[in-house]
């Protein structure tokens, strides 16, 4: 029979696809159901120190392949999210809390809440793109990058992960600044903008927003690509995926477990079995036993 768990970043997954932070993570009981209907693990909607109220809408737009958002990073704050954690946990998979923060110190206090809430691991929101001070202003510094995953890596006892930017120089720059952590995170969305043609403005209220969706995957797979072809880490391919053949694309290209989001718009919560059957089906057909033995086998 082939073998669908995975060893990454630290932890064990009954399976590779998790739900990716900002897709109906905010909810205990979401992400419990997310994970008894077929998802690996369950990443948390970013949390920071204090409640975030967000943008004003509109602040989603959906196009024909893409989805276009800018939410503003709303969250409770952490001092009101253990409850959630809690709820999640009964299900008896992996819960990863994913954090943001503008400093060290910041990571540092989120991070010791987190794992003191019981998560299995921390997820670094370093790579939104719509917000200031935060995400991908942190992440694109090099050396403030180094100095958050080296605190929270030498502080926690659970797996660190850094969720990187595309929107960079140079990702490989930034991840071997990130090569402390247990994983990275590839990609989060990439920044872009919609303008409404009839009354002459931006979509957005924030004009600016994070493109998700199909249309990035070949961006997603390129980045895991390059990634992988010069580091030896753990790596979590997201962007794009709809199917097993996307998923089995970015393991291809070098992902160890991958992240779906925006396909829960269309596909719902059962996207998280198909694939798993999908990718069963493959692996039967072409006598592989073990998922790991894929892993990179498209890297040259």
């Amino acid at each position: 029979m082939h073998k669908l768990p995975v060893k990454v970043g630290g932890l064990e997954l009954s399976s590779p696809g998790m739900l990716a932070s900002g897709i109906l993570d905010e909810n205990g009981y979401t992400m419990k159901r997310i994970l008894d209907e077929g998802a690996g693990a369950v990443v948390t909607k970013s949390i920071g120190m204090e409640e975030r109220n967000g943008y004003m809408p509109p602040v989603v737009f959906e196009g024909k392949n893409w989805l276009l958002n800018a939410m503003g990073l709303p969250n409770p704050g952490i001092d009101h999210f253990e409850d959630e954690i809690v709820i999640a946990k009964q299900s008896g998979k992996p819960v990863i809390g994913s954090i943001f923060g503008s400093s060290v110190d910041d990571f540092l206090v989120l991070g010791q809440k987190m794992e003191s809430f019981g998560v299995s691991a921390v997820e670094l929101n370093l790579s939104c793109p719509h917000v200031r001070g935060y995400g991908s202003e942190v992440g694109s510094d090099p050396v403030l990058v180094k100095n958050i995953v080296k605190e929270l890596k030498g502080t926690l006892s659970i797996p660190v992960w850094s969720k990187l930017s595309p929107n960079v120089t140079s990702i490989l720059d930034i991840a071997r600044s990130a090569s402390d952590s247990d994983a990275l995170v590839l990609i989060n969305t990439l920044r872009g903008m919609a303008i409404n043609i009839y009354n002459r403005m931006p979509v957005l209220t924030n004009v600016y927003g994070g493109v998700s969706g199909s249309s990035i995957k070949p961006v997603g797979l390129r980045l895991v690509y390059e990634v992988r072809k010069e580091m030896d880490i753990d790596i979590i391919g997201v962007g794009g995926i709809d199917n097993h053949e996307d998923a089995l694309e970015y393991i291809m290209a070098g992902a160890n477990a991958f992240q779906i989001g925006t396909a829960l718009m269309h596909h719902g919560r059962k996207i998280f079995n198909e694939i798993n059957v999908g990718i069963g089906e493959f692996m039967a057909h072409n006598g592989v036993s073990d998922l790991s033995k894929l892993v990179g086998r498209a890297v040259q």
